[in-house]
């Protein structure tokens, strides 16, 4: 009953939770729909930590997509054992650079006195969300190899039948306790993005693409002299 709980119902809990709430933010306080950036506050720690935490995720997220996307792809990919290794190195690089950059990330928000003042508790709340996100994916790949195998033959399965609104448990029943968790506190992220600065990822500014270009015209104006001293004196 209890992973019947959490994984067939709670997933759907935190998708309409997610919906509703990002609906009624954009509506009622379209203005914090962004990432409330703290950047004017301190540079350096966070150019490191949003740099190493952006790349990271972004190749790991990247990599899980593909892997849902076409499953029968990356097993068929995996055969080979060099490409396997590949694989799994590569994701593992890039785990424990989104690692380094969300721990110097949270880093800088405790230890920085100007961005406490601007920190909510439910950047804690985000923050704390990612490491454990991204800790318990790294540990699974460290701990249980082979994990984009059984990612794609397991884990992408259920996904889907979750999708199809008919979730089989019986795909994650016998996952490891980690990796259980992985899979839970992602749905728990995704139940953070209307209540969080998480949101500034769905206001993407793709009408950029189509709109007409900007055109940026600069007025120079000769700089104003003081008047010639010595003709004041003569007249």
């Amino acid at each position: 009953m209890t992973d019947y709980f959490w994984f067939a119902i709670f997933p759907y809990i935190c998708m309409v939770l997610a919906i509703v709430g990002s609906i009624w933010r954009f509506t009622s306080d379209r203005f914090s729909y962004s990432s409330l950036s703290s950047q004017f506050l301190e540079t350096g720690q966070l150019f490191w930590g949003s740099v190493a935490w952006h790349y990271g995720i972004l190749v790991v997220l990247t990599a899980h997509l593909v892997a849902f996307l076409i499953p029968d792809t990356i097993l068929w990919w995996n055969g080979v054992p060099a490409r396997l290794y590949f694989m799994e190195v590569t994701g593992f690089v890039f785990g424990l650079l989104a690692l380094a950059g969300v721990i110097l990330l949270i880093f800088r928000r405790i230890t920085n006195s100007r961005i406490r003042v601007v920190s909510s508790k439910m950047d804690y709340v985000l923050l704390a969300a990612l490491l454990f996100q991204v800790f318990a994916g790294v540990w699974t790949a460290l701990f249980y190899r082979w994990g984009s195998s059984w990612y794609a033959g397991f884990a992408v399965p259920y996904l889907w039948s979750v999708l199809e609104l008919r979730p089989d448990i019986a795909l994650v029943n016998n996952l490891p306790l980690m990796t259980k968790l992985h899979i839970l506190n992602a749905y728990f992220i995704v139940l953070l993005i209307p209540f969080t600065r998480l949101v500034h990822f769905l206001s993407v500014p793709v009408k950029y693409i189509w709109r007409p270009h900007q055109i940026v015209r600069w007025h120079q104006r000769n700089a104003v002299t003081a008047p010639n001293k010595i003709s004041l004196a003569k007249n």
